[in-house]
């Protein structure tokens, strides 16, 4: 597929409209466009068999030859990955104080006494 841009100048609208049956009748052409005195074929097509037949109706000029765009793909979508779970830091429980029972030196708890 390619895709040939071609200047024409082209004075009435008969003069146009010739233009554009001579080039439908050629093998490979698939569509045609003209704008602004631009004619776009698009199709399996040879730019200089194209402008050789249109030297004989009006002056031609080739502006740009190339691959014909073909439709974009949509690209497929990717499922966005998801953020890790960052589970927050729980320190472990702090062990129970120990307790340190320094009795006195005496057996009796009950004994008391005062100086």
């Amino acid at each position: 597929m390619q895709k040939a841009v071609l200047k024409l100048d082209v004075n009435c609208e008969r003069t146009k409209k010739k233009a554009m049956r001579t080039v439908c009748c050629l093998s490979g052409v698939e569509s045609i466009d003209v704008k602004d005195g631009k004619l776009t074929v698009i199709g399996e097509i040879d730019a200089y068999m194209i402008v050789k037949k249109l030297k004989k109706i009006c002056y031609t000029e080739i502006i740009t030859v190339g691959p014909a765009k073909e439709p974009e793909k949509k690209p497929e979508t990717k499922p966005e990955p998801k953020p890790p779970v960052i589970w927050p830091y729980i320190p472990p429980p702090c062990p129970p104080p120990y307790y340190h029972y320094y009795g006195c030196g005496d057996e009796n708890p009950n004994a008391c006494v005062i100086s």
